[in-house]
């Protein structure tokens, strides 16, 4: 991954199973987001492959490229929420886009998927209206709403209170197991990272390129590097124990 001239990260290799919940982390400028806009298509590796299903993104036509992206669904950091739009709209809004559903039947979609993570009830309140988690869900529901195979999540605990944040993660792991989806989420936080995660890899901003990967607890457990383990024992023993 580069920018120009600039290396962000080389020699990456990892794969990401179905019904994962792989996750992306490291320090702070070591390209975990950058990683993220690779995978779903918004920026080309300066080298190398992405490979969906054995299918390689970068060297499909735009046709296949378009068809690949609609097994995705991503959930931004700050949410993404069209602040001129009520809840309801802002996830029927994909549904309009890329369906040839009723208005009817894409009002009710909209409706059962607000209903999935907690916000039944607030089709017509506006982002503004609510608070910070709850613009998180609304975001996480318009993710949703083409029954994507693979959820991305861009820093989804940033900007919540603990408890808010701990809830997320549980919506998250219900939705993994009720939808049978695959999830990335890209963090830095040690309580979702040890709470949600059976896969990872590490990301080293100063090596330029990944140093460790695997279930986040075994890393804990068995990785003898100290940056891995300076990332991870940030009071981690005590989540990981929970």
């Amino acid at each position: 991954m580069a920018y120009g001239d600039f290396v962000i990260q080389r020699d990456l290799d990892f794969s990401v199973k179905r019904g994962d919940i792989f996750i992306i982390m490291g320090g702070s400028g070591c390209g975990k987001s950058t990683l993220m806009r690779h995978l779903i298509g918004l920026k080309e590796p300066a080298k190398g492959e992405i490979l969906y299903g054995g299918e390689s993104f970068w060297d499909s036509d735009p046709h296949q490229q378009v068809r690949m992206m609609r097994r995705f669904g991503v959930l931004y950091q700050s949410g993404a929420l069209w602040s001129s739009m009520t809840l309801a709209e802002n996830v029927a809004l994909p549904l309009e886009e890329y369906t040839n559903l009723a208005p009817q039947e894409t009002r009710e979609i909209a409706s059962l998927k607000l209903a999935l993570v907690g916000l039944a009830g607030f089709e017509e309140f506006y982002p503004s209206e609510i608070s910070g988690g709850m613009q998180k869900r609304a975001g996480l529901a318009r993710a949703m709403a083409l029954d994507p195979e693979i959820l991305f999540f861009d820093e989804p605990s940033a900007g919540l209170d603990p408890i808010s944040a701990r809830l997320l993660d549980d919506l998250i792991l219900e939705l993994r197991e009720s939808l049978g989806a695959t999830v990335v989420v890209v963090t830095h936080e040690l309580a979702s990272i040890f709470a949600i995660g059976n896969n990872s890899v590490f990301l080293d901003p100063e090596t330029k390129t990944m140093i460790a990967g695997g279930h986040p607890k075994t890393l804990l457990a068995e990785c003898s590097d100290p940056k891995v383990q300076r990332f991870l024992t940030r009071g981690a023993a005590e989540v990981a124990a929970d």
